[in-house]
């Protein structure tokens, strides 16, 4: 492992191989919570810390606990466990530390349990047979890209709000198309490691 890998595995998980851009994992709390930019900045975050954290102790449940006694296949029911127990602690924390993003967030605060995303980062990290090192930052930059993500499109359907748009695009249409452009220019950071 060097920092060349650890770069390498850092750019392709927040641009190259985004969460939500390019796998099109975790598109009901992008979708959700991307209406207004605050919210979409600390539901970011709060998806950092649990992909990052979840990511870091699905690591040591499967190299130490499943795989060792052959029973990996249990692996969703334990990370899915995991996940739920940080979003959990997440929301104590938010709902404690700051109320009005506990409002604003709502039901996609809870959601994050469910939230496709974190678990396919928990379990394609697995499948990568990434070091412990490579585990934390494949959690940690996937968590960024996602916030990356989700901070763009608040921006831009905060700016599409003022937008004189038709009428039947309004809403999630829109959103829909933006996302998928937002796509598409992200796909031309695929050749950032060509050559």
């Amino acid at each position: 492992m060097d920092w060349g890998t650890l770069i390498a595995i850092s750019i392709g998980a927040i641009f190259i191989n985004n969460v939500v851009l390019n796998r099109f994992l975790g598109l009901c709390p992008f979708l959700g919570v991307s209406k207004q930019l605050d919210a979409a900045l600390g539901m970011g975050f709060a998806v950092i810390f649990v992909m990052t954290m979840a990511s870091i102790v699905t690591f040591g449940i499967y190299n130490y606990i499943l795989e060792p006694y052959g029973i990996g296949y249990l692996r969703t029911i334990a990370f899915i466990l995991v996940i739920a127990t940080l979003v959990q602690f997440v929301e104590m924390v938010i709902e404690k530390t700051s109320p009005s993003l506990y409002q604003a967030l709502g039901i996609f605060l809870p959601l994050i349990t469910t939230n496709c995303a974190v678990l396919g980062i928990a379990v394609l990290k697995i499948e990568s047979s990434y070091s412990f090192v490579e585990t934390v930052v494949y959690g940690l930059s996937a968590g960024v890209g996602f916030t990356i993500a989700l901070i763009l499109m608040a921006g831009i359907r905060e700016r599409l709000e003022l937008a004189d748009v038709p009428e039947s695009l309004k809403g999630v249409t829109v959103a829909f198309i933006v996302a998928g452009l937002m796509a598409i220019a992200f796909q031309g950071f695929a050749g950032l490691t060509a050559g």
